[in-house]
């Protein structure tokens, strides 16, 4: 079978037109970029029409519209999660879905790494009030904390993870323990001096717990209100992976109660969040628009790796082996 001489690869988020610069960049031939207008229903559907590649990044991505991508060869996520995506519809219509695995992990650390200085050095209030015309300098040496000596429990450690542990060993913090379903080599846990717990022991042990798991039935609301009051009084809990790993009330309920400092949440459950989620009320809360991996300097690296599972497909060539979620098939080859 002849190859096509053009293959449409379709941006299925709204991007900046400076991104989009930057991906026309990196691309070239024989691949055409299209980049959507909106998230309207009918638009996303009928550029899935028109797709050989779709690249969701934040867009939803339904069985529906994906039955109807009758051309497209590979689905090909913009980050790593896939909650978006319908995964079992992928694999029962056949089509193969591929992440950039670790491509946006330094960009979340560092945003992780400035939830954490932000909520507690309260810079969220100290800047309001500075705007406002006060000058609350000796109420922050009652209120403000440092990362040096505290113990940080990371759950989940992936790329993400692990890159934030190297991050914060400037900080000299006491201890970096980590959760996870699959340990790190022990030569990994040395470098990066963290040392694997069960989560209930993080949970106890840790002055600042962040999260780094993916979202699947497993872990909903794996911090609910019963793991919150595990938490040591005065912690602070950091969210830059899926809204929907956070029992928000509680979340709420136990920063009103005063258990928790704070938290510094870049992920809400439902995105973007309503206007009246208390969580928006509070002072010691840090938030953002899950721009975790957003920063503009990494847009072309993620766009190269986007690129060259596209080129692998393309030749018929394997994906590497951390990027592949479902295996490709005949409409892929």
């Amino acid at each position: 079978m002849n190859r096509p001489s053009t293959y449409t690869v379709v941006f299925m988020d709204v991007l900046a037109p400076a991104v989009q610069r930057v991906i026309l960049s990196v691309f070239r031939p024989p691949f055409e970029v299209r980049f959507a207008l909106n998230y309207d229903d009918r638009h996303q559907l009928a550029l899935c029409r028109t797709a050989d590649f779709l690249v969701p990044g934040w867009a939803q991505l339904s069985g529906d519209m994906l039955a109807a991508a009758e051309r497209v060869r590979a689905v090909q996520k913009w980050g790593i999660g896939v909650d978006r995506i319908d995964i079992a519809a992928a694999r029962r219509l056949g089509i193969p879905v591929a992440i950039t695995a670790g491509s946006n992990a330094g960009p979340v650390a560092e945003l992780a790494v400035a939830l954490m200085l932000a909520v507690y050095r309260r810079l969220y209030y100290v800047n309001r009030q500075m705007r406002a015309g006060q000058w609350p300098k000796s109420e922050m040496r009652e209120t403000c904390f440092q990362i040096h000596g505290k113990t940080i429990g990371l759950v989940g450690f992936g790329n993400i993870g692990r890159k934030l542990a190297r991050r914060l060993a400037g900080f000299e913090p006491a201890a970096i323990l980590y959760a996870d379903r699959h340990p790190a080599a022990a030569d990994v846990e040395q470098s990066l001096g963290a040392r694997r717990v069960e989560l209930s022991e993080l949970l106890a042990a840790s002055d600042i717990v962040s999260l780094h798991a993916p979202y699947d039935d497993s872990t909903r609301h794996l911090i609910d209100e019963r793991a919150l009051r595990r938490m040591k009084k005065g912690a602070v809990l950091i969210n830059t992976a899926r809204g929907e790993l956070v029992d928000e009330a509680a979340l709420a309920d136990a920063l009103a109660r005063g258990h928790l400092l704070g938290a510094g949440l870049d992920a809400f459950d439902p995105e973007p969040p309503d206007a009246a989620n208390p969580l928006l009320g509070f002072d010691q809360v840090v938030v953002t628009p899950h721009a975790g991996g957003g920063v503009f300097d990494n847009v072309a690296p993620v766009a190269a790796h986007v690129l060259r599972n596209l080129e692998r497909l393309v030749a018929g060539e394997p994906l590497p082996a951390q990027d592949v979620i479902v295996s490709e098939d005949r409409r892929a080859r």
